[in-house]
């Protein structure tokens, strides 16, 4: 069992969830910050934020961004790391997202691998974008889908297209889908396939979110829960908040003999 201090990371919200799915997903920069505040407490290291527009969808403009940073740290100070997404959401392309991410420069950015590695960047746009997140020193987590992404992550950290620096790994179990439901089990061939120095952490979808947490914990890895993708306790009842996923982490990382990271942790890892 490892001992390495586990790390929480909150997906408060996503690019999708509305109030109509539930009434404490938090839309504007104050809805996060008091969520932020609340997920600090029960022991979240990280908050993994998404904006939205006036009409309430996925945005990556820079200054809705900068705003919300401004908000949230506010509340939070440098008690929590906080990590934008440069998600497409069916919205955006390569070239929007880097420029969003070069722009704001965030202390961490969460970046889809596959949805970078597209024609339009290619090889010398993607070895141009991770040497200036590296020399930044931005926190960088590569989200990975499946095992194809996997491989071609470690073909591309190879050849030295993506340069050596303290990246963080997201294994995604499932897809963004209705009715997805994760497993356990869908975190094994990640796990088997990964031979680099990365650490990594998964997200999952559904009530076997915790589950899943808790094999990643086991299995000397890290987590990231929240309304993003599962709005359900391990009972299968309805979370009051985001905060509640959190604290049953935060216990479970406990029980299994994993003290909890904090945002200075992240900083001295990632060298923020």
């Amino acid at each position: 069992m490892s001992n390495d201090p586990l790390i929480l990371t909150v997906a408060p919200n996503g690019a999708y969830k509305q109030a109509v799915d539930h009434p404490a997903v938090p839309l504007t920069p104050r809805a996060l910050a008091a969520e932020a505040r609340r997920c600090l407490q029960a022991g979240a290291a990280m908050v993994h934020l998404h904006i939205r527009d006036a009409q309430g969808r996925h945005s990556l403009d820079v200054e809705g961004y900068r705003e919300a940073l401004r908000v949230v740290h506010a509340a939070v100070g440098n008690e929590l790391v906080l990590q934008v997404t440069s998600e497409a959401a069916r919205v955006y392309a390569a070239p929007a997202q880097i420029a969003m991410v070069r722009a704001v420069r965030p202390e961490a950015v969460s970046v889809g691998l596959r949805e970078l590695d597209q024609p339009e960047i290619g090889d010398a746009g993607l070895a141009d974008f991770f040497g200036w997140l590296a020399r930044e020193r931005v926190m960088t987590q590569v989200i990975l889908y499946d095992l194809a992404d996997l491989r071609r992550w470690q073909a591309l950290r190879a050849v030295g297209t993506v340069p050596d620096a303290p990246w963080f790994l997201l294994f995604v179990l499932g897809r963004y889908s209705a009715g997805q439901v994760s497993s356990p089990l869908d975190l094994l061939p990640f796990v088997a396939a990964h031979i680099g120095p990365e650490p990594w952490a998964m997200c999952a979808f559904g009530a076997t979110e915790h589950a899943c947490a808790t094999a990643a914990a086991a299995l000397g890895g890290h987590v990231r829960v929240g309304f993003e993708n599962n709005l359900l306790l391990k009972d299968g009842s309805t979370a009051p908040d985001n905060a509640a996923l959190v604290l049953q982490s935060a216990d479970m990382a406990r029980s299994l003999g994993r003290p909890l990271a904090t945002a200075q942790d992240l900083r001295r890892r990632f060298g923020g």
